[in-house]
This record gives C-alpha cells, sequence and structure tokens, in this order.
C-alpha cells in the first residue's frame, strides 16, 4: 500500500498544486486537504494513519507553528514526519525547535518534493 499524505494549507491553490504533484509520486496512494491546523488534528483524531503532512505555516484558526505544538506534544505522533512549506524564511529555526523534521520553500519544485518525501518516508 502507498503513502498517505495529510496536506495542510488555506490556500486552495496551494493545495491543488501539492496534490497534482503528489498524484505524479508513484509512492503515494492518498491526498488529504485541511484548510488550517485545527482541520487538520481533527483528521487526524479521526485516521491517525498518515504517513506524512506538509504544513503550511501562515494560516488563519490555528497556524503551522501552533499545529506542530499540539502534534508533537503526543509522543503518539512522533513517528510522523512533518515538512514545513512557507516563503518565511525567518521561521525555520521556529518550526524546527516545534518537531518540523524539514523545510521546503514555496514555491514549491517537484523534485524537492519527491526528494524530501524520498527521504522521510
Amino acid at each position: 500500500m502507498g503513502l498517505k499524505v495529510l496536506v495542510v494549507d488555506d490556500d486552495m491553490i496551494n493545495r491543488m498544486l501539492l496534490k497534482a504533484l503528489l498524484k505524479k509520486n508513484v509512492k503515494i496512494s492518498a491526498v488529504v486537504e485541511c484548510e488550517n491546523g485545527a482541520d487538520a488534528l481533527e483528521k487526524i483524531k479521526a485516521d491517525d494513519d498518515f504517513d506524512l503532512i506538509l504544513l503550511d505555516i501562515m494560516m488563519p484558526v490555528l497556524n503551522g507553528i501552533e499545529f506542530l505544538k499540539i502534534f508533537r506534544s503526543d509522543m503518539g505522533n512522533s513517528h510522523i514526519p512533518v515538512i514545513v512549506l512557507t516563503t518565511d524564511d525567518t521561521k525555520k529555526t521556529e518550526v524546527f525547535d516545534n518537531g518540523a523534521n524539514d523545510f521546503l520553500r514555496k514555491p514549491i519544485i517537484e523534485k524537492d518534493l519527491t526528494r524530501v518525501i524520498a527521504h522521510w518516508t
């Protein structure tokens, strides 16, 4: 069975782009989308079968940093890699301090995304 990826981004166009890139990857069988961190936490509570999370930082309701703090506070989630996607390099240290596994700069380049997925899965 392939990988199940959770895409968390408040921008519908970014989610569509990521989904299109992920669909090209033969290792990935399912992509689930969320608009913010709160939505993502609900999805994970309902189904903790995710292999990877792609996380935006700047979002309404619950941003990426807050999501990471809550998500990583549960040791049951420690095995799930979280890759942060953002245009804001200044957040790099903060996201790693809060449990992110990797960091990709937007706009996402397919070969970079593929490399990161291969590395963490």
